[in-house]
């Protein structure tokens, strides 16, 4: 690419606009599909649980596929945008339906409605997703200038998945009161906000691409590298290092599903209260503006004093620390929201600092490969970042769902007459503790785990690396030579 195809600044807020819409979407899906099938719809948890595993798993395993159609694609418009817009508009539409679900449906046609409309959902959202991070070696030099597309995108998905993590419930009660009038029932209101807040994020998905289509000007001659499920695990097994940071991803990465799969039901059969859903606002918005913050800040401040290594036990610490100040609020009866906030500040900075040393650890694992197996699989151990994050949510959605079946929280089961009160003064303390202990101890034992695993596997310290990579430069002087 020439200077006169230098990137944009219309370019830039055009790719960045799309990554807010996309993200949106997948917030949506990730946090509340569980919550609207099995709370409000009434589909056995146990099952939602199976159907959002395999749906997950399923969606690891389509993401190399989609890479080789993308790849082999060549029309006028390039390689990426026509499959980014199919791929929009369908999921925009399936997103919709899914959230649209027929409220006297029952059975086994609401089973089979909630895992046909989900596995869709999922496979029309790889065929957007994967061309829309694969494109931006179409469009961009290499160096600075990719790289610092690549972190405005990531941040502006980051405030997509955000607003929708915050300000979701709250928009779902303000909605379907308007909907449903005075006399709707807390699950009519429910059924009716989630209905409008999928088609109104929808819409804006469809729009916000379509921008990002419009503003990008790819070069259809770029070609796409795409790692197959054999070439991940293959890279797996030959570097140990690679296999260290992948299962620890998996296990920080369940651990923090697990507790965002269940922190819902705590608030709206635990915490309670008529107006549960505002302390439950309260909390996303505390947490997800620390996770932002931590990664912009308090991930920077901190590693001018530790090492990558030292930071991430450190945030392992704060998290466990942070689950045990939850079990103890949760326990003694407190209902003040203010205390939770603590807990919820530490884990999500722990989450926000993750998501930066994830990244590290992978790259230097890379490195670490090149010099073992002379080989460099630096596409093939980055792709394992989307297929780990599938894999870790699909584990948290099953274990979530299992413990809301023994538990039988759901909404779904209160009679209309209850639906309009405290629902938390309809659940047994049993059942109370039993999901205080799973969205706490659970985590904890993961993460009790990951750090073991990491510290026993893990050897790529900071030296270690600069060892590392003074050999990959003295190798390629010797072969310059």
């Amino acid at each position: 690419m020439d200077e006169k195809q230098k990137l944009t600044g219309a370019a830039k807020a055009g790719y960045a606009l799309g990554a807010v819409g996309k993200d949106m979407v997948y917030m949506l899906s990730a946090s509340y599909i569980l919550y609207y099938y099995q709370d409000i719809l009434g589909v056995e948890a146990w099952i939602m649980g199976i159907i959002l595993m395999v749906a997950r798993v399923f969606d690891a395993f389509n993401d190399p596929i989609m890479g080789v159609l993308v790849a082999k694609t060549k029309t006028r418009w390039g390689k990426f945008r026509p499959w980014l817009l199919i791929g929009t508009v369908t999921n925009a539409v399936i997103l919709y339906l899914m959230f649209a679900c027929p409220p006297e449906m029952t059975g086994s046609g609401l089973v089979a409605y909630a895992a046909v409309f989900y596995i869709l959902w999922g496979v029309t959202y790889t065929m957007m997703d994967i061309p829309y991070w694969s494109m931006i070696p179409a469009f961009t030099k290499g160096g600075k200038e990719r790289e610092g597309l690549t972190t405005l995108a990531r941040s502006c998905a980051g405030v997509g998945s955000a607003l929708v993590s915050i300000f979701a419930i709250k928009v779902v009660q303000s909605i379907g009161k308007a909907v449903g009038g005075e006399s709707a029932t807390a699950r009519q209101v429910e059924i009716f906000g989630f209905k409008y807040l999928a088609l109104v994020i929808a819409v804006l998905f469809i729009v916000f691409i379509i921008v990002t289509c419009i503003t990008v000007k790819e070069q259809a001659t770029v070609d796409m590298k795409t790692a197959s499920i054999g070439e991940m695990f293959r890279a797996l097994i030959q570097n140990d290092q690679a296999m260290a940071v992948v299962v620890t991803i998996v296990c920080i990465n369940t651990a923090l599903y697990i507790t965002s799969n269940l922190v819902l039901y705590f608030f709206k059969y635990d915490l309670g209260g008529v107006a549960w859903y505002d302390n439950y606002t309260l909390f996303n918005t505390v947490g997800g503006g620390v996770q932002i913050l931590s990664m912009m800040l308090l991930y920077p401040i901190m590693r001018k004093f530790f090492d990558n290594i030292k930071i991430f036990y450190i945030g392992a610490a704060m998290s466990i620390i942070g689950y045990g100040i939850l079990l103890v609020l949760a326990t003694t009866g407190q209902t003040n929201i203010a205390p939770f906030l603590v807990p919820g500040v530490l884990i999500m900075a722990t989450a926000g600092m993750n998501n930066v040393i994830v990244t590290v650890f992978l790259a230097n694992t890379v490195d670490y490969g090149e010099i073992k197996n002379n080989r460099r699989d630096e596409s093939v151990i980055f792709s394992m970042q989307t297929f780990v994050v599938k894999l870790s949510s699909g584990i948290a959605a099953l274990i979530a769902s299992i413990a809301l079946s023994v538990f039988r929280l759901s909404n779904a089961a209160t009679t209309e007459a209850e639906q309009t009160m405290d629902l938390s003064l309809n659940v047994a303390d049993s059942a109370k503790m039993g999901l205080r202990m799973v969205m706490t101890l659970i985590p904890i034992v993961v993460l009790v785990f990951a750090i073991f695993w990491f510290k026993k596997k893990y050897i790529l310290t900071d030296e270690k690396i600069e060892d590392i990579t003074k050999q990959i430069a003295d190798k390629k002087k010797g072969t310059e030579a």
